[in-house]
């Protein structure tokens, strides 16, 4: 069973669950914050949305990283590593790409984790 949630847009949800892994997504709701302060308001989104799903920022094991303007990189990487944490064992893999985003949206972050504990449908079996 795939498990959704809603977000604020039309066609797509925030967030989605299939047995142990958690996938989600997030820009800034404060558009008008630099590229600091957009890149913390996306990050408290992504946790948050992975609380909802039973997981958490140390369970992240993949993260692509969407920012406008890649000379901003450095200040981004910056607040990713205060919110990630010292423990090189929670960190993931992740790309950051330069793209062109809608707006003044200055980053977009997409996250894959792994469930804290696995769905109750989620059986294994060794036979």
């Amino acid at each position: 069973m795939i498990e959704r949630k809603r977000g604020i847009y039309q066609g797509r949800n925030k967030s989605s669950a299939y047995k142990d892994l958690v996938w989600t997504v997030a820009t800034s709701y404060d558009t008008s914050l630099d590229i600091v302060g957009q890149t913390e308001l996306t990050l408290q989104t992504i946790e948050n949305n992975l609380i909802e799903l039973g997981s958490d920022k140390t369970r992240i094991v993949s993260a692509q990283v969407y920012i406008a303007d890649m000379k901003e990189k450095p200040k981004m990487d910056t607040a990713w590593c205060e919110w990630m944490g010292a423990n090189p064992d929670h960190w993931p893999q992740r790309a950051c790409l330069g793209v062109d985003l809608e707006g003044d949206v200055l980053i977009e972050i997409t996250v894959t984790a792994v469930r804290t504990e696995p769905s109750s449908d989620f059986k294994v079996s060794f036979s």
